[in-house]
């Protein structure tokens, strides 16, 4: 079964989301420049919206996950507040970590961003409590006697660290320490989103969600903000500012595509201990409908506060075939026509190519769609007045499916 979800935002003057030269960042479509908002940019916003409106009510931090290097550092500040040292319980976790094959490197930090459950903190460092002193004779008999952990690991490569690491620490807590991280079961963000790590690829997992890059359905014009600032305590006789510059913006409507393979995110979420996992999955659909309307990235806001939430919401429910995206109702870019704004334009050319789209293909799909703006160019969606109408309907299409 397949959710294909499609929102039109049209956005105030931004710089959502900026490319390496501080522009926001853009593309050409349909032969012509669009403005683009990087698929990574709104999945770090859904992620954050899952927590900022708590969307799984009191079990949102046991639930979510965390994208970190610094897992050691994190870990380290509980075992603390233990009773350990601060810098001897980095030193130990540091090598339980080597041992289940992730590379610790300078200032602590793994190699790359590990993406886990955040309980997966509170669990490793329970762990490595529960077995602290094996661990810590493990490490003096890596490491020679009177050299810091990090002066023996110079000394080597850092795969030989790690195989120093694993055949030191006794197997069967190896083993407890890779079980730990590995752990991604009723863990919604992960199951949506997926992670891949290198050097363990069983701990793959397959995203059970597809997100687009935004594209505006529009031509985009680049603007530039000249802005001067004041030192508020220089002379009255001192004229001018005392500092300038210029900053890109633009304003355009973007077409948002995701799609939701409901059968890979209830595989996903694994084991649902003490919770029907049918419930479990009902709630990560509802959250990640919310999430997604609810996202809007954080790019400059604090100087051009472009809140602006989804102006059309179209879902389409499947129980069988291939996503589509309907960005291609687009490929020629909308314009305000007459009395009619780019939003209204925007939701008629969508809905006009989803009438043409599904008579082509023969789609059944069910399709659900909630506007702020009076425009009925396609007689194939049900109407819902209300977001949460929109939620509600689309989540209990699903359940209807199974």
């Amino acid at each position: 079964m397949k959710i294909d979800l499609h929102l039109l935002q049209n956005f105030a003057p931004s710089n959502l989301n900026r490319d390496d030269t501080g522009s926001p960042k853009d593309c050409e479509f349909g032969g012509v420049r669009r403005a683009r908002i990087s698929s990574q940019c709104l999945k770090r916003a859904i992620r954050q919206a899952f927590a900022e409106h708590r969307l799984f009510g009191d079990a949102t931090d046991e639930l979510l996950a965390a994208r970190t290097k610094r897992l050691v550092d994190e870990a380290a500040k509980i075992m603390v507040a233990k009773g350990k040292s601060e810098d001897e319980s980095r030193r130990i976790l540091a090598f339980a970590l080597q041992s289940a094959k992730l590379k610790v490197v300078e200032e602590n930090k793994t190699q790359y961003l590990l993406f886990l459950p955040r309980r997966t903190v509170q669990a490793l460092a329970d762990l490595v409590l529960t077995h602290w002193d094996v661990l810590v004779a493990a490490v003096a008999a890596a490491v020679p006697e009177g050299a810091p952990a990090e002066e023996g690991a110079k000394k080597k490569s850092k795969s030989a660290e790690k195989k120093t690491a694993r055949d030191a620490v006794p197997k069967d807590v190896a083993k407890l320490i890779e079980q730990t991280l590995e752990d991604s079961t009723k863990t919604p963000d992960l199951a949506l989103f997926g992670r891949m790590i290198a050097d363990n690829p069983d701990w793959n997992i397959d995203a059970a969600c597809q997100v687009a890059h935004a594209l505006s359905t529009n031509r985009v014009s680049m603007e530039f903000d000249f802005y001067t600032a004041v030192d508020d305590f220089r002379p009255r006789d001192n004229q001018g500012s005392d500092m300038m510059g210029t900053v890109a913006f633009q304003s355009s409507c973007f077409y948002r595509y995701a799609s939701l393979d409901v059968d890979a995110l209830r595989k996903n979420l694994g084991a649902a201990d003490g919770e029907d996992a049918k419930g479990l999955k009902s709630r990560t659909i509802e959250a990640f409908l919310r999430a997604s309307a609810l996202a809007i990235p954080t790019g400059k806001q604090n100087s051009m506060a472009a809140q602006n939430r989804p102006s059309y919401l179209l879902a389409l429910v499947r129980r069988s075939g291939t996503p589509q995206s309907l960005a291609n109702a687009f490929v020629k870019p909308v314009r305000p026509q007459g009395d009619r704004s780019l939003i209204e334009t925007s939701v008629e050319e969508i809905e006009k190519y989803l009438d043409r789209s599904l008579g082509l293909w023969g789609d059944d799909a069910k399709a659900f769609a909630c506007s702020e703006v009076d425009v009925t160019a396609s007689a194939k969606p049900t109407r819902v007045k209300t977001f949460d109408a929109w939620v509600s309907d689309v989540v209990k299409a699903t359940e209807a499916h199974e």
